[in-house]
This record gives C-alpha cells, sequence and structure tokens, in this order.
C-alpha cells in the first residue's frame, strides 16, 4: 500500500457511529468473536474502541463501510475487494492487488498487511496516535470479513457479481447481495426465528466442540501476514467459482437449490473469518510480539 495513504490514519481523529449490526447483518461482519481473545488481546481492544462499546468489535462492524464515500476516507474504497481476471478462478497477488488506476497493494489483501502492521506498533503509541491504532483495529476487523466473503474476491467485468442482477425468491438482489445478507437473512428466518445470537452460537459451538474444532489449528496456520492474505484470498475466488458463480445467470431466480448447498458454505466462511481475526490479534496484541510484526511491513511482492 502507498505509504502516503496508509499513513494518513497518523494525521487524523475519526468519529464513530454505533450501527446495530445484528439489525441489518452481513455474514462477514456478524460474529461475536471476543472469547478468542487472550486477555492481553481482548485488554486492547477494549481500550481501543470507544467505551460505550465495551470491548464488542462488533458493535461498529459497518463503519468502514459507512466511511468508505467520505471525501477523507475516499481512497480506502478499493481496499474493500479484489478484481480477478474473468473466470480464472484464481488468485495472484501482484497481478489483482491493485487499485483501477494501477497503485499496488490497494485490495483487501494488502489493507489487511498494512493495517495489521500498523496494530503490531500499539505498544509504542502516544494518545495522539491512538486514533490510528482504533481505525487500524476497525479497518483490519471489517477487512477480515471483507476477504472471507468468497464474491468480495470476485470477476472484474461483473465486479464481484455486483451487476449480475436476478431475483432471490420473490424480491430483486444480485448475486454479490446474495453472499453478502440474502443467505443469512434467509437462515434467519427458516431457521433461527430471525434471533442471530442463536445463529452466532451455532457457529461458536461448531468452533470450539463441533464439526470444526479439528480445523481451527490449521485455519490459523500460515507463516506470514502475506502467505495468510494469498491463503484467504485463493479460499474464496475458488468457492466463488465453485459456489457463487456456478449454474447462475443474469435474470435468473435463485431459490432453495441455490440456498441451501450453499449455506452451510456462508457458516464456515464466517468462522474462518472470526478465528483468523482473533489469531492475528492475539499476536499483534501480545507482548511477545515480534517476528508478525516484522513480517507484515515488509512490502508485498
Amino acid at each position: 500500500m502507498d505509504s502516503s495513504k496508509s499513513s494518513r490514519m497518523e494525521q487524523r481523529g475519526s468519529y464513530y457511529d454505533m450501527p446495530d449490526c445484528a439489525g441489518k447483518p452481513k455474514f462477514h461482519h456478524s460474529g461475536k468473536w471476543e472469547a478468542l481473545l487472550e486477555p492481553e488481546a481482548a485488554e486492547a481492544v477494549r481500550n481501543l474502541l470507544p467505551h460505550d462499546v465495551d470491548g464488542d468489535l462488533s458493535a461498529l462492524c459497518v463503519w468502514p463501510d459507512q466511511i468508505r464515500h467520505w471525501y477523507r476516507y475516499r481512497w480506502t474504497s478499493p481496499l474493500h475487494f479484489i478484481d480477478t481476471p474473468d473466470n480464472a478462478c484464481n488468485f495472484d497477488y501482484s497481478r489483482d492487488c491493485h487499485d483501477t488506476h494501477g497503485l499496488k497493494n490497494m485490495c483487501v489483501a494488502g489493507a489487511i498487511q498494512n493495517f495489521t502492521s500498523q496494530l503490531s506498533h500499539y505498544t509504542e503509541g502516544t494518545s495522539d496516535r491512538r486514533y490510528n491504532m482504533t481505525e487500524a483495529l476497525l479497518f483490519l476487523s471489517h477487512f477480515m470479513g471483507d476477504i472471507h466473503q468468497p464474491m468480495h474476491v470476485g470477476f472484474t467485468t461483473d465486479e464481484g457479481g455486483n451487476t449480475i442482477d436476478l431475483r432471490w425468491f420473490r424480491h430483486k438482489s444480485n448475486l454479490h447481495h446474495v453472499w453478502d445478507r440474502e443467505i443469512l437473512l434467509q437462515a434467519l428466518k427458516d431457521y433461527y426465528d430471525k434471533d442471530m445470537e442463536l445463529l452466532l452460537q451455532d457457529i461458536q459451538g461448531n468452533i470450539t466442540d463441533g464439526i470444526w474444532s479439528d480445523d481451527v489449528t490449521s485455519w490459523q496456520h500460515c507463516d506470514d501476514h502475506h502467505s495468510c492474505v494469498n491463503k484467504y484470498a485463493t479460499e474464496s475466488i475458488n468457492i466463488a467459482c465453485k459456489w457463487g458463480y456456478k449454474d447462475v445467470e443474469k435474470g435468473d431466480t435463485l431459490t432453495d437449490d441455490y440456498f441451501l448447498p450453499r449455506l452451510p458454505v456462508v457458516e464456515k466462511r464466517i468462522a474462518q473469518g472470526g478465528v483468523r481475526l482473533a489469531a492475528i490479534l492475539n499476536r499483534v496484541f501480545s507482548s511477545q510480539e515480534t517476528q508478525v510484526g516484522d513480517e507484515a511491513s515488509r512490502s508485498p511482492t
């Protein structure tokens, strides 16, 4: 990421609205993962967030979406996604991580590396830099959700499914929105009496002692932050090709035949994003953390 852009975080304060993420859930920004944090990381998160949210990152989960069109944050807009070549079904950092002007590292994978690197300097911060650290935390948590949403690593021409207009059961939508909200909302309606807490309890139970409990270690593993983001983005474009785009044409009506096989995919991506976010925060806020910060500060190749 351009150093002039990444350093802007140190030059300003910020305003934090209080969106209700449970009221308008996006699948990849819906979890409460504080229980996965080590005490040191949980304390750092509480210190960086406004006091009235009591350390709950999900209370500010959509803040980066809210401010991306503000003038002073407009530069963050390309950080929410990765555009890959149509039908290539793979991710290459040097090829794909740039904005529309060709500025390198300006994609969600580059953003995760940048804000992880900033947070690794948390213990060096001053009161003036606290705003930087707070924004870095909010951006990192949001972008970890984005990179695990498969259609955020989609094809260039259709803008990750945004231009594939269709019907979701009886109402108009598009393929990107289906993966952002519709699948989750349908699950809440059909199985959870519209109670987001019940859905999250199911997901968290499957992480701790359910169907994914044996997979958590492998989800967390990567050698450094560059290999981490490559892993996350590659998973997402593979899922986008296998489950997102497959058998979908513009103008289609998607119903249970599409919804039911894809709901477990959505739930697993929510779980992976939360586990991995907690693992990153545990590393960067640990008093023993040195190597990860060094790795994250390297320029991607």
